[in-house]
């Protein structure tokens, strides 16, 4: 294996050691992690390797009763999982494959939440759609009136709202 492509790899090591966890100094990778990046560069297909093929290489290979595994035993794992990934191909030759897998990847935020804009969000806050006393909290242009739109001023004139006679009562007395 070329000094270059295990740059590329250690690299990638790294980048997926030190994800998730600021503290990570990237010479240490979680089991988590190692899930992760190969499941992302294809290393676990679902098919051939398999999520649990990759938990049960990692307790393998890690030291009893550590929780991580350097750079050298993650080769180590490499080298045990390129045989059951590239069935059929020599030893050196899968390895190589599984290497050109990983080589400079990144990990990315696959399920990373985003923000729906699905058709009900539209719908819910279109203001033309309002009825009763949410409509007159918006002028024609959909655009909020504020406090103006949410309470009705006083007019201290002593009377209760809606009064018929209200200010009349000079007049008959």
């Amino acid at each position: 294996i070329s000094s270059s492509e295990m740059s590329g790899v250690e690299e990638a090591f790294r980048k997926f050691a030190t994800y998730g966890d600021t503290s990570a100094s990237g010479s240490d990778m979680t089991g988590k992690n190692f899930s992760k990046l190969c499941k992302e560069c294809g290393v676990a297909d679902g098919k051939a390797v398999t999520g649990t093929d990759v938990d049960i290489v990692f307790n393998k290979v890690k030291t009893k009763g550590a929780r991580t595994i350097t750079f050298a035993q993650f080769q180590q794992a490499m080298k045990e999982l390129c045989g059951t990934r590239f069935k059929g191909k020599a030893p050196e030759e899968a390895l190589q494959a599984v290497y050109g897998l990983i080589e400079g990847k990144e990990p990315g935020n696959v399920g990373a939440t985003r923000a729906t804009t699905a058709g009900a969000v539209e719908r819910l806050t279109d203001t033309s759609k309002y009825t009763g006393s949410h409509k007159e909290r918006f002028d024609e242009s959909g655009k909020g009136k504020g406090l103006a739109g949410r309470q009705e001023p006083a007019d201290g004139s002593g009377y209760v709202g809606a009064y018929k006679g209200a200010g009349t009562y000079d007049k008959t007395h």
